[in-house]
């Protein structure tokens, strides 16, 4: 089976891909990271679907983007809540977004794949669902496509060309809840919220609580995610 990396932060849509990934034959190697992110237990979830699915191997890497701070996710900055995510709605790029996040994420993730002779890296970037972040674009990832094949031996030399797989890229979050359900995915294993409690019980009104929580409306089923109160559909 051909190797793979795949970027696996414990949520919904990671957590599809890996499913996806394994259900087109590749053999995977999943990357999480811990990276000073207030959701650390989005690592936990990742620990548990890394262990369902008996990933090849699972490396969790240490890194503090606390230091630069500048997003609600590594620093003191309020997670907003309960904004309005109706499409054509969003206006600028929301302050959840983490500087550079998906460029340093990649740089790992092609740097193993590099060393484990895998020519393909997944990740799980959506662009339909919420457009707000700009390292989730189509335009971005094939940019970052051509400068890997500029960086490393493999793809200078032509023996090892890397491609950045996105199947989900896309897919509404209703269409990806579909996707893994037909795939066997348990969503219970999953984290997606940006602030939930100590119990790791999700918020129910952050953006990533509510475009779940709408996929899953739209999907005909039930989210099986852990709220701290009762939300309402």
């Amino acid at each position: 089976m051909p190797k793979a990396v795949l970027l696996l932060s414990g949520g919904l849509d990671s957590t599809t891909l890996l499913a996806n990934a394994l259900n087109e034959g590749f053999d995977v190697y999943a990357m999480t990271f811990r990276y000073g992110q207030r959701h650390a237990s989005e690592i936990e979830a990742a620990r548990r679907v890394a262990a369902a699915y008996r990933v090849q191997d699972h490396v969790i890497v240490d890194i503090d983007l606390r230091t630069f701070g500048g997003s609600a996710l590594t620093s003191d900055i309020d997670v907003p809540k309960d904004r309005n995510l109706s499409l054509g709605e969003q206006r600028g790029i929301p302050i959840t977004y983490v500087p550079a996040r998906n460029t340093i994420f990649l740089s790992f993730a092609l740097a193993w794949a590099e060393v484990l002779e895998a020519q393909d890296i997944f990740i799980g970037v959506n662009a339909l669902d919420y457009s707000g972040y700009p390292d989730c674009r189509r335009e971005y990832i094939e940019a970052y496509e051509r400068m890997a094949n500029l960086a490393t031996r493999g793809g200078v030399e032509g023996t090892n060309p890397t491609r950045i797989r996105t199947p989900l890229i896309d897919l509404t979050k209703a269409q990806i809840i579909r996707l893994g359900l037909e795939l066997g995915v348990d969503y219970a294993l999953t984290q997606s919220c940006y602030d939930p409690d100590a119990s790791g019980a999700a918020c129910g009104h952050c953006d990533a609580c509510q475009l779940r929580l709408r996929g899953f409306e739209e999907a005909g089923v039930e989210d099986p995610a852990r709220y701290s109160k009762k939300v309402e559909g």
